[in-house]
């Protein structure tokens, strides 16, 4: 199971418990360090180990979540010392565009930013329903296609 989506750190105990009922549960945003420190604290405290992505904002959009590409190494640095953690690889959702191959440059930059600072980390997690050929072109291991396969959200 994956679980996608921002995570606030007071929803966390939920989430190690879903990870007690569902073993191998991978979360795609981790993106701060007291995100890390909190999944750890709970994790340890349930004997579970998650696997997760860091969630990369590579283009700086103000209204998304995400560690900024220069706060990276530390993030990486840390998940490397926190034993109830692994790092499976790296995640982005590039800006909204009509255009797929608007969403290239910032595949192309999260993968350089995975080979420069966490190559034994090999996934990516990139691309949705509209992008995702660009995202497979680009290195992408894990998509997320929920409309192609559900069909547009109705609100």
């Amino acid at each position: 199971m994956h679980a996608i989506g921002h995570l606030q750190r007071n929803k966390v105990r939920s989430l190690i418990k879903a990870a007690k009922l569902s073993p191998g549960l991978c979360l795609h945003t981790v993106d701060s360090e007291p995100l890390i420190a909190e999944l750890q604290k709970r994790a340890a405290g349930e004997d579970v180990v998650l696997e997760g992505f860091i969630e990369v904002n590579v283009a700086r959009e103000a209204q998304k979540s995400g560690c900024l590409p220069e706060q990276l190494p530390r993030l990486v640095e840390t998940l490397s010392v926190t034993p109830n953690l692994r790092l499976r690889g790296l995640m982005t959702i590039p800006p909204f565009c009509s255009d797929p191959e608007s969403s290239r440059p910032h595949f192309k930059r999260l993968r350089t930013l995975r080979d420069a600072n966490c190559s034994f980390a090999p996934r990516l997690s990139m691309g949705m329903s509209h992008d995702v050929e660009v995202a497979v072109e680009e290195g992408a291991t894990d998509v997320r296609v929920g409309t192609a396969i559900f069909g547009p959200r109705s609100l």
